[in-house]
């Protein structure tokens, strides 16, 4: 297994790419942390991975708040060898070009841009600490 003895927090866990990344994390081994800002969904994969054997934890947070962020970060147990973020960033689908707004676009790009790095600087910290670790930005 790739990951055993590995923790994995997965931003966006909620999600069905979120929630495919977080089950095979568990299944190569990783206690997964699933964190996002809708809770049922999260469940539902967290049972998913304890029915199959796995491990798993859920937090509801905004991947975009700084302090929900940190404060996750440093309440996970021990190390944090992987980090991935997978949240919604609220991209505009099926608009034409045209009819779009300046701030439809913006809004994707900000979020994105903004929950990627506080959650890869919130992971490099203990990261930097253990002298390992991955995350994705």
């Amino acid at each position: 297994m790739l990951l055993e003895n590995k923790n994995a927090v997965v931003y966006g866990a909620g999600g069905g790419i979120g929630g495919g990344v977080a089950r095979t994390f568990a299944r190569e081994g990783a206690k997964v942390f699933l964190a996002g800002r809708s809770g049922p969904p999260m469940e539902a994969v967290a049972a998913d991975i304890r029915a199959a054997g796995g491990s798993a934890e859920v937090t509801v947070l905004d991947a975009t708040d700084e302090r929900a962020v940190d404060s996750h970060v440093e309440a996970v147990a021990g190390s944090i060898d992987v980090s991935f973020n997978l949240i919604s960033r609220g991209d505009v689908q099926r608009t034409p070009l045209v009819d779009m707004a300046t701030d439809d676009l913006l809004r994707a790009v900000v979020t994105g841009l903004q929950s990627s790095f506080l959650t890869a600087r919130a992971a490099a910290r203990p990261m930097t600490r253990q002298g390992s670790g991955s995350s994705s930005i």
